[in-house]
């Protein structure tokens, strides 16, 4: 028997070459200006959130509707039981489905599977393994693609770059500040992570503010330090708010966890109340050039970013955000159509 094809998936944006990419994002700001019309009539995307969603959930389904396909939604909350996705084990706890099985048989009823897991949360040399989205890509016979994982979130990094280019064009030397900003609720680092290597791989030149504590994952620094090299940018870390936001072309806000206290809730509290300061208004971004600010949001205003500077000329908040559907609708095009 002849071996079957693997589909193509993406799970990190470095899955794919940085040709596929610069299509996949000129594809996107031809689709918004052109909109995608109804080119997948009969697909259809299943979508399995293992965690909660706002603009993800509602920006893919958008796609898929303009694009003329369809979408099944199913939420671990309430459609479905819990998995198991550890090969080889002895099925006696609470999972009653194994990954495997689930992946099989989705694969013959949708034509794409986008995937958000739920991290433990108790181990991020664990975590940061992101097993279960690589579990259901081994298994599946179509496209999986991640829709944000413990350490990857390459939906909204396509995005970011996509605004990138709206707004300053060709983006190698360009200046790019990285930010933490203070949340009761931060996530994961996906999001900087994500967009770190997007940035470095589009010869940027990226800065990473943020307090002592919060450094970024020791392998995705290694590569964003190889990345530099390789496509002629600049990364550096640890810098202070002034430092790091000074000379920027575009400053992202984005708030995330400790690794040191990724497992202790009340010790991240308490780290966190210790960093006053960090929050961006009008006179921190006045440090750049002329820069614009970008978040991922959810964002906690005047906690993280002032009123004024969200709601005022420089934000490309909502640009981001609007640009998930656009960008999405491009990925599902390359993956469905060919």
């Amino acid at each position: 028997m002849a071996e079957t094809t693997r589909p193509q998936h993406l799970i990190r944006l470095s899955d794919w070459t940085p040709a596929q990419i610069d299509d996949l994002l000129e594809l996107s700001l031809r689709t918004k200006r052109r909109g995608g019309r109804a080119q997948l009539p009969g697909k259809t995307a299943g979508l399995l959130f293992f965690r909660g969603s706002l603009r993800t959930r509602a920006s893919f389904e958008a796609a898929m509707n303009q694009l003329g396909g369809s979408t099944i939604n199913l939420s671990a909350a309430t459609d479905f039981w819990e998995l198991e996705s550890q090969v080889g084990s002895v099925m006696d706890g609470k999972a009653p489905e194994h990954v495997k099985d689930a992946a099989a048989v989705m694969s013959a009823y949708v034509d794409v599977l986008a995937i958000r897991p739920k991290p433990t949360g108790s181990s991020w040399a664990v975590d940061r393994k992101d097993a279960d989205i690589h579990t259901w890509a081994k298994w599946a016979r179509v496209p999986v693609i991640n829709m944000e994982s413990a350490l990857w979130h390459p939906l909204q990094a396509l995005s970011d770059l996509m605004t990138l280019r709206e707004a300053l064009g060709s983006l190698s030397g360009k200046e790019l500040s990285i930010v933490w900003t203070n949340s009761p609720t931060p996530a994961t680092g996906s999001v900087v992570n994500s967009l770190l290597h997007a940035a470095l791989a589009q010869g940027m030149r990226v800065r990473v503010a943020h307090p002592a504590g919060f450094e970024l994952d020791a392998g995705v620094l290694d590569e964003a330090e190889s990345l530099a090299r390789a496509h002629g940018g600049s990364v550096q870390c640890g810098l202070s708010l002034a430092d790091g936001v000074r000379d920027a072309h575009v400053v992202y806000a984005r708030s995330w966890m400790s690794l040191e206290d990724y497992s202790n809730p009340t010790l991240a509290a308490t780290r966190r109340a210790r960093q006053a300061g960090w929050m961006l208004d009008e006179k921190v971004l006045a440090l750049g050039r002329d820069a614009k600010l970008m978040h991922a949001m959810p964002v906690r205003r005047n906690l993280e970013v002032s009123d004024a500077l969200l709601d005022g000329p420089r934000s490309l908040v909502y640009q981001q955000a609007e640009n998930r559907l656009h960008s999405q609708k491009a990925l599902l095009m390359q993956l469905l159509r060919g």
